[in-house]
């Protein structure tokens, strides 16, 4: 039962990543790709319907880690209590941005919630990155089985939350992301907006190839121990041959204007690389740079049998339900965005 939870948490926090992904992302290069207050609407009109929703599978998978894992949940919610309460402040800023920027019809006022949509939705996705390179690098988790964290090390020798490898790969997910956001930004407007986020998707495109050639190269001299499960799990390397296969999809179908292929291919380069990553992890949850001992792993943090089938027996039909109210609501919003959808919500 473990490891079927540990497969749940793992597949809903790829869903958040995909999802609210290319809610980062669109809030990463809206400024970029819009020119006027016009585009500019219309690119946030593409994420409306959305982006509340999509926010909503960061809540639950982490409802779901504390269910299954409260060890794991407890020691990972102290030890990075500074950057938690960071990433809620810039949640707060970026929903607030979206909200609030149509109820002065002013230049400055929506400038100013623009540019706060675009800041930190870029620092969310830097820190979404930062925390997966922590949890694929370890943190000194000791005999205690807790940890601190600092977001910076100030002495040579202390692990802390940003630090090389850490920042590579949050780098790393902000250029993913931007390509993400601009790709489904292509697929949903048309005209010169269409045409400038295709542009900036294929740029990121160019940057994240070898950006994540890097990642993947000192992932290997951080965790080795992570390539080697790889290699011994058959199961695991579909996912590795669908991130290199969906990366060839993605160039391909922005060189030829298919764009709705290119946010889809962008979709599974995502759910790959991190269910290749947590296939490459599993058991563990947070691995401790102290000693592999201290290790917190599925089977040593999952809570009690009976619970776990209690915990699974509701979470069947709750996860029904979100996949069918999600399905409908991409539905509902089918098509291209206009700049009378952006008039509903900001006139």
């Amino acid at each position: 039962m473990p490891a079927v939870f540990f497969a749940i948490v793992a597949v809903m926090l790829t869903a958040w990543a995909v999802l609210d992904g290319f809610d980062f992302g669109v809030g990463i290069v809206h400024r970029i790709v819009a020119r006027t207050e016009e585009e500019r609407g219309r690119a946030l009109a593409t994420v409306l319907p959305v982006w509340d929703g999509n926010e909503v599978w960061l809540v639950a998978g982490g409802a779901v880690l504390l269910l299954a894992f409260p060890r794991a949940y407890a020691a990972a919610m102290s030890g990075m209590y500074l950057a938690l309460i960071m990433v809620l402040w810039l949640l707060v800023f970026r929903g607030v941005s979206i909200e609030l920027r149509g109820h002065v019809d002013h230049p400055l006022w929506r400038a100013a919630w623009d540019s706060m949509f675009a800041l930190s939705s870029t620092v969310l996705a830097f820190v979404a990155g930062v925390a997966l390179g922590n949890v694929v690098r370890g943190v000194p988790i000791g005999p205690t089985g807790w940890f601190q964290l600092d977001l910076f090390a100030i002495a040579g020798d202390r692990v802390a939350a940003i630090d090389g490898y850490t920042g590579t790969i949050g780098l790393l997910s902000v250029v993913l992301l931007a390509a993400h956001g601009a790709s489904y930004v292509a697929w949903k407007t048309d005209g010169g907006l269409r045409e400038r986020a295709s542009s900036v998707a294929k740029l990121a495109w160019r940057a994240a190839v070898p950006l994540a050639v890097v990642a993947t190269v000192v992932t290997g001299f951080v965790r080795p121990a992570m390539f080697a499960a790889i290699a011994r799990r058959p199961w695991v390397w579909p996912l590795a041959a669908s991130a290199i296969g969906s990366t060839v999809v993605a160039f391909r179908a922005l060189a030829a204007a298919l764009d709705r292929r290119a946010f889809l291919a962008s979709s599974a380069l995502i759910a790959s690389l991190l269910l290749a990553t947590a296939g490459g992890l599993y058991p563990t949850l947070i691995p401790s740079t102290v000693d592999p001992a201290y290790d917190i792993d599925a089977y040593g943090a999952a809570s009690g049998h009976h619970g776990l089938v209690v915990g699974l027996f509701w979470w069947v039909p709750a996860i029904v339900l979100v996949v069918l109210y999600f399905a409908n609501l991409f539905w509902l919003s089918r098509g291209k965005v206009t700049a009378e959808d952006a008039d509903a919500h900001h006139g």
